[in-house]
């Protein structure tokens, strides 16, 4: 019998959208195949502690989880990167828990989908799946992923970038300028958030005011986006490394004004078109430019790529490298539109961690200059 392959799945986290992690976390953890993996449950506090145990899912959940009770990750490489640290009588007992195969980050937003947690598994030289550094960076900064779609001629509305230090709420002339530029509505978002949190629609000042301020508390960077007058919301999903393919699109109908958090997660009433009623050209052409801003950053693994469809004019919105895997998210749906199920998805994901590891350990480290010069 065939050796499983250990994956240790991370979820949780210090983002505003720890929530929506542990449930894409209960859809994988339920998908995987036992026959095929041997999964490690890895769970993230709120405050940042890690810890490894098989009901880590519903501690965090039940936000109850043991005094004493942590893990501790090795940023080197080595055959073994965690350690179980927990409490038993006479005093604290510590286990190395054996090898893993293959980290799975599912960890929205900040602190885990922004190549931080990336920058650890590259650091402790593991496969992981998904987005490598930079991507993830580039995937999470709304303001830089957009500038460097333009740059690349992708089609993006237009928009306008502040920092704290430049609060446009604060100053008139300011607040005047984007009504010049962008009329209303507009769109307010934190630059660095997903999941649609701290996202305000403003049709007024007194509204810009408010959404300003809203984002501000998120996040010190935002961007302000021209409203497009009843965009229809498709969404395609992206897979592969070097040679990236597209899903057939879908379409979001959401159940409030725009699709917020509320409608995403709470309500549950938003619906869902799979795969979307679109003319073939514009199928064709929606994968395409999904792929193009797969391409445009880098990225490897996985991505949903959302889009604005305004007429017949088409507009890249964002792109999200650690998309939703809960039961009503849209990138395992369009796969599975596409042919390709659920647990054949997280297979192929998980064979594209190992592939790329296998590959990035046959570059070079170190430069053919001599291996003498520097004890001189």
């Amino acid at each position: 019998m065939a050796k499983r392959i250990r994956v240790a799945v991370l979820f949780g986290g210090r983002s505003a959208e720890h929530e929506v992690s542990l449930v894409s976390a209960g859809s994988i953890l339920q998908a995987l195949d036992p026959a095929k993996y041997e999964v490690v449950p890895v769970g993230i506090t709120r405050e940042g502690r890690w810890l490894c145990h098989p009901d880590a899912l519903d501690m965090l959940k039940r936000n109850e989880v043991p005094e004493g009770l942590q893990a501790a990750v090795f940023p080197a490489p080595a055959a073994e990167h965690l350690l179980a640290i927990g409490e038993r009588s006479g005093g604290t007992s510590f286990t190395f828990l054996p090898p893993v195969d293959v980290f799975f980050p599912v960890l929205h937003g900040t602190f885990g989908e922004d190549g931080t947690v990336q920058g650890l598994f590259e650091l402790m030289d593991v496969p992981y799946v998904g987005a490598g550094v930079l991507a993830s960076a580039l995937g999470m900064d709304k303001v830089v992923q957009k500038e460097l779609f333009r740059a690349h001629g992708l089609p993006v509305v237009d928009f306008l970038s502040f920092r704290r230090e430049e609060n446009p709420a604060a100053d008139s002339s300011r607040l005047e300028a984007i009504e010049a530029r962008l009329g209303y509505p507009v769109f307010v978002k934190p630059a660095n958030l997903g999941s649609s949190v701290g996202i305000s629609k403003a049709k007024n000042r007194a509204d810009l005011r408010r959404a300003i301020g809203l984002a501000f508390s998120y996040d010190r960077k935002i961007i302000i986006e021209k409203g497009i007058e009843r965009p229809r919301e498709i969404e395609v999903s992206v897979l592969g490394n070097e040679h990236p393919r597209a899903s057939l699109p879908g379409e979001v109908i959401p159940s409030r004004e725009f699709y917020d958090y509320e409608a995403k997660y709470v309500e549950g009433r938003s619906e869902l078109k799979i795969p979307a009623p679109l003319p073939q050209d514009v199928v064709e052409e929606v994968r395409r430019l999904a792929v193009r801003a797969f391409r445009a950053i880098d990225c490897e693994g996985m991505a949903r790529v959302d889009f604005l469809l305004a007429g017949e004019q088409l507009f890249v919105s964002e792109l999200n490298t650690i998309p939703g895997f809960t039961a009503i998210s849209m990138y395992p749906k369009l796969w599975e539109v596409s042919g390709l199920p659920f647990s054949a998805l997280l297979d192929e994901l998980i064979q594209l961690a190992l592939d790329r590891h296998k590959k990035k350990a046959k570059l070079r480290t170190r430069a053919d200059v001599g291996t003498e010069w520097y004890r001189r």
